[in-house]
C-alpha cells in the first residue's frame, strides 16, 4: 500500500503482522536506493530502524495506516547511523511508552547520550517477549560494520532483521522476493565496500546461519524468503575469498 504518493513510501506485509516500510530515493544519473524500516505488530509492537529524521513523517504515516503510532513499545537499531536511528527521538515523543533498544556497546557509546529516554541495553543472546513473539539479540561487532553492531531474530517465524547485510541498490519495489539477492548485493558492495572485514566476520555469519532464518528483512532493497542459512554461508564464502 502506498502511503505517500509524492515519495512512493509504502508499507507491505512480508510475514504475519510483520511489515516492511519502504521509501525509495533517487541518487542521480537515473539510479535509486531505498530505506526500509520494519514494524512487528504484537501486544507490544516493535519498530526496527527508524529512518533518518527527515523520513519521520513518512514512516509515521505508514505505521499509522496499520496501527496507532502511540502503541509502539520497542524501537530498535542495529548500529548508530542516521538511517538506523535519526528519527528515534521523534518516535519516542510520538510513542510515550516506547523504549529504545540496542547493543550494550551502542548504549554505552552513543544511544544513552542521544536518546531522550534511556535505552534497553541488550547483551549477546538476550531475549525478550512482546506477546506471541520472542526476539533474540545477536551482538555482531563489525558485521557488517561498526563496533556496536547488533542484529535481531524473531524466533517465532524465523525472521532475521539483518540490517545492512545483503544491501541491494534500486527502489526495492518487491517487498519480499525469493529471487537471488546475493549477486545484486555483492554487485552493490564491491564499488564502495561497506564491510569492516573483521577477523571474526565469517564465524559471525556462520553463527547467524545456525539460527536457520527463513526470511531476511533487509534494510535496503527487498526482503528475502528461502534458506537463510545457505545464503549467509554463501556470503561468508564470498567475503573469505
Amino acid at each position: 500500500m502506498i502511503t505517500d504518493t509524492t515519495t512512493g513510501t509504502n508499507i507491505q506485509e512480508i510475514g504475519p503482522a510483520i511489515y516492511r516500510i519502504n521509501t525509495p530515493i533517487a541518487i542521480g544519473s537515473g539510479a535509486a536506493f531505498s530505506f526500509n524500516q520494519y514494524l512487528i505488530v504484537d501486544d507490544e509492537p516493535v519498530l526496527f530502524h527508524t529512518g533518518q529524521q527527515k523520513l519521520f513523517p513518512l514512516v509515521q504515516a505508514a505505521i499509522a495506516s496499520v496501527m496507532p503510532v502511540a502503541r509502539l513499545k520497542h524501537v530498535g537499531l542495529s548500529h548508530f547511523e542516521a538511517d538506523e536511528c535519526g528519527a528515534l527521538n521523534a518516535f519516542l515523543a510520538a510513542a510515550p511508552h516506547a523504549t529504545p533498544f540496542c547493543s550494550h556497546i551502542a548504549a554505552m557509546t552513543s544511544v544513552s547520550d542521544f536518546a531522550s529516554r534511556a535505552p534497553r541495553s541488550l547483551k549477546d543472546g538476550e531475549e525478550f517477549v512482546t506477546g506471541s513473539r520472542r526476539f533474540r539479540w545477536f551482538f555482531t561487532p563489525h558485521v557488517p560494520h561498526s563496533w556496536e553492531c547488533g542484529l535481531l531474530m524473531e524466533t517465532t517465524t524465523h525472521t532475521f532483521f539483518c540490517g545492512d547485510l545483503f544491501t541491494q541498490g534500486g527502489k526495492g519495489e518487491r517487498a519480499l522476493t525469493t529471487d537471488d539477492i546475493l549477486e545484486p548485493s555483492e554487485a552493490f558492495r564491491r564499488p564502495m565496500d561497506y564491510f569492516a572485514h573483521a577477523p571474526q566476520t565469517v564465524a559471525t555469519l556462520d553463527r547467524l546461519a545456525e539460527q536457520q532464518p527463513t526470511t531476511l528483512a533487509c534494510m535496503h532493497g527487498s526482503a528475502w524468503q528461502g534458506d537463510g542459512a545457505q545464503l549467509l554461508r554463501a556470503l561468508g564464502r564470498r567475503l573469505a575469498s
